[in-house]
C-alpha cells in the first residue's frame, strides 16, 4: 500500500492528512503555523504519525503548499538580488525596467537594470539583432553582485529566442551557478506587467530553496522518505526542480488546495467554495474541478503582474477576527487574532471578542466556555451572527456569473461557524473532513502543465500547429513530474486577435496527468 501526505501552511493553522491509493482520508490534524513554518509542520506530521497504524515507510509521496514565497514578497524579507536585462531596444525603451515597482522592494533587490538593443515583433519577426557584445559587458558588471537574473524580451512569449541566447551567453561568462528567470516561460503577452512577474519570480528563488530544506528536513526528522512536490495556484503539483525554478507559481496556492479538496469531498466539479479559516475567507469558483482563473492582471506586494492566478475574493472574516462593540453598536473585523485564538478568544479565558465567541454565544458552535459568554446581550449576538451571514452572502454574489442559485460548498476550520440557510445558495453543504480541504487539495492533485503563445497560424497548417502546441503543454507536465503515459489535454482555448495583422491567434492550452511513481 502507498500513501500520500498532504500539508498546507496557513497564516493560522498548518493542515496535514494522509490518503491510501484509494483516495480515502486515513488520518487528518491542525496545529498552529509557527513562525518558522518548519516547526508546524513537524508538529503536524507528528501527530498525522502518531494516529496511523502502518509503516511511514509506506508514505511514498509528501505534497506542501506554503504562503512563503508570498509572504517574502509581500514582507520584503529574504529576497534575492536581481539583475533585470531587456531585450528591447530601441522600440522598447519608452518605458524603463522597474518603473512601478515600490521603493521598498526595491531597496531589496536592487536597481541593477539594463535594455539591450534585440527584440520581436508580434508575429515572431525580428524587430533589431541581439547586441551580443553589450550582453556580455553586463554580464561582467553584474558578476558577484546579484544571485538572480530576470530576462524579459518584447514579445518573447511568441519568441523567445533572444531570451534563451541572453542566458547562455551569460552562463559562457559566471563560473559560478545563478537563477534566471525567463518571461517567456512566467507571464503572457504584456510587457511590463510580464516583467514585473519574471523579476518577482527571480526575487523568491532563496526562499523557494529554504523552504524545499525546510520540508524535507521535517519529513526526515520525522523518519519519512517520499517524493516531494509543492503546490501550484491552478490545483496542481510540480516537482521541487520545477518549483525551485518557478516559485511564483505557489503564490496563491492555500485557497486552490482548498477548492480541490472541497470538490474531492463533496463530489462537486461545479460549485462556489467559502473556506473560512482563522484570518480570512476565501471564496472561490470550481469550473469542473478546477478553479477558475482571473481573467485581470494581479497585483501582488504593490507590482502590477499577469502571471496566472485564482479568481478569489478574500473577506477579512474567520474565527479568530475580533468584534468590538461600542454603545450597543459593533464592528467586525477586519483584525484577527489568527493562531492565538486559543489564547485570546472569551470562551478559552481569554479578553478579545472574535467570530468563534459570537458563534458559541449564538449556539451553533460547542467550542470553549460558554459560560464566559453568557453575559452578551442576546439580541446584539443575533444582529452581529446576520451580519456575519450578509457579508458571506453578499460575497458570494460577488463571485456568482448570473443570478441562479448555485451549490455552496463551505470549507476551512470556520466552517462550523456558519449554519442554515445561505442566499443565493441551492443548497449549502459541509462535507466531512473540511476542516482540512486544503491539505486533501494538496494530497491529491495532478501535475500540470501550460502552454500561452500568441501564434500567426496558416490556415493550411492549422491542425499540425495546434498538436505541436498541445505536444508542448505535455512535455510541460512530464517536466513538472506528472507520468507521460497518463498526461492528457484538460483544457484548450484558441482566440483569433482581430486588431493584429496576419492570422494572429491566442492560443492557451493546459495539459495534467498523474504523478509519475
Amino acid at each position: 500500500m502507498a500513501y500520500k501526505l498532504g500539508i498546507d501552511v496557513g497564516g493560522t493553522n498548518t493542515d496535514g492528512a494522509i490518503l491510501d491509493e484509494q483516495m480515502n482520508v486515513i488520518s487528518s490534524f491542525k496545529s498552529p503555523t509557527t513562525d518558522d513554518i518548519e516547526s508546524g509542520i513537524k508538529n503536524v506530521i507528528e501527530m498525522l504519525l502518531d494516529d496511523i497504524d502502518f509503516d511511514k515507510s509506506e508514505i511514498t509521496h509528501a505534497m506542501l503548499g506554503t504562503t512563503q514565497c508570498t509572504n517574502a514578497i509581500v514582507t520584503r524579507k529574504g529576497l534575492n538580488s536581481v539583475g533585470v536585462i531587456r531585450t528591447g531596444a530601441p522600440a522598447g525603451t519608452a518605458v524603463e525596467p522597474l518603473y512601478s515597482m515600490p521603493d521598498d522592494l526595491l531597496s531589496v533587490i536592487g536597481e541593477n537594470t539594463f535594455q539591450v538593443r534585440g527584440g520581436h515583433e508580434f508575429n515572431g519577426e525580428l524587430i533589431a539583432e541581439l547586441d551580443e557584445e553589450k550582453i556580455r559587458e553586463i554580464a561582467k558588471e553584474l558578476k558577484g553582485k546579484v544571485s538572480s537574473i530576470a530576462i524579459t524580451s518584447i514579445f518573447s512569449p511568441v519568441n523567445n529566442e533572444h531570451e534563451i541566447r541572453t542566458k547562455e551567453i551569460i552562463e559562457e561568462i559566471w563560473d559560478e551557478e545563478v537563477a534566471f528567470s525567463l518571461s517567456s516561460e512566467i507571464g503572457s503577452i504584456g510587457l511590463l506587467e510580464r516583467e514585473n512577474a519574471t523579476v518577482l519570480n527571480a526575487s523568491i528563488i532563496d526562499v523557494a530553496r529554504k523552504t524545499i530544506i525546510g520540508f524535507e528536513k521535517a519529513l526526515e526528522q520525522n523518519g519519512i522518505n517520499a517524493n516531494v512536490y509543492f503546490c501550484q495556484n491552478d490545483g496542481t503539483l510540480m516537482s521541487k526542480e520545477y518549483t525551485l525554478k518557478y516559485p511564483i507559481l505557489t503564490v496563491a496556492c492555500g485557497p486552490t488546495n482548498s477548492l480541490r479538496g472541497a470538490s474531492f469531498l463533496s463530489d462537486f466539479n461545479n460549485a462556489i467554495i467559502v473556506d473560512i479559516g482563522g484570518t480570512t475567507t476565501d471564496i472561490g469558483v470550481l469550473n469542473n474541478g478546477f478553479p477558475r482563473e482571473s481573467s485581470l492582471s494581479v497585483e501582488l506586494g504593490g507590482v502590477q503582474t499577469n502571471f496566472r492566478m485564482p479568481d478569489i475574493y478574500s473577506l477579512g472574516l474567520g474565527g479568530g477576527t475580533i468584534v468590538q462593540i461600542k454603545n450597543n453598536d459593533f464592528q467586525i473585523g477586519p483584525d484577527s487574532v489568527g493562531y492565538r485564538l486559543p489564547a485570546e478568544a472569551k470562551i478559552f479565558g481569554g479578553d478579545v471578542l472574535t467570530v468563534t465567541d459570537i458563534a458559541v454565544a449564538k449556539g451553533v458552535l460547542d467550542l470553549g466556555d460558554r459560560t464566559l459568554v453568557e453575559d452578551l446581550n442576546t439580541r446584539l449576538v443575533d444582529e452581529i451572527y446576520e451580519e456575519i451571514l450578509k457579508m458571506i452572502e453578499r460575497s458570494i454574489e460577488r463571485m456568482k456569473t448570473s443570478a441562479a442559485d448555485v451549490p455552496v460548498i463551505l470549507v476551512g476550520g470556520g466552517s462550523a461557524l456558519i449554519q442554515g440557510d445561505i442566499e443565493g445558495a441551492s443548497e449549502v453543504v459541509n462535507p466531512g473532513n473540511g476542516g482540512v480541504a486544503n491539505a486533501i487539495g494538496s494530497a491529491i492533485s495532478d501535475i500540470s502543465g501550460e502552454v500561452e503563445k500568441i501564434y500567426n497560424i496558416d490556415p493550411g497548417e492549422r491542425e499540425n500547429t495546434l498538436a505541436e502546441i498541445k505536444k508542448i503543454a505535455i512535455n510541460e507536465a512530464v517536466e513538472a513530474g506528472a507520468d507521460k503515459d497518463k498526461t492528457e489535454i484538460i483544457s484548450f482555448e484558441d482566440v483569433p486577435l482581430a486588431y493584429l495583422p496576419g492570422n494572429a491567434t491566442r492560443i492557451k492550452v493546459k495539459a495534467a496527468g498523474p504523478l509519475r511513481k
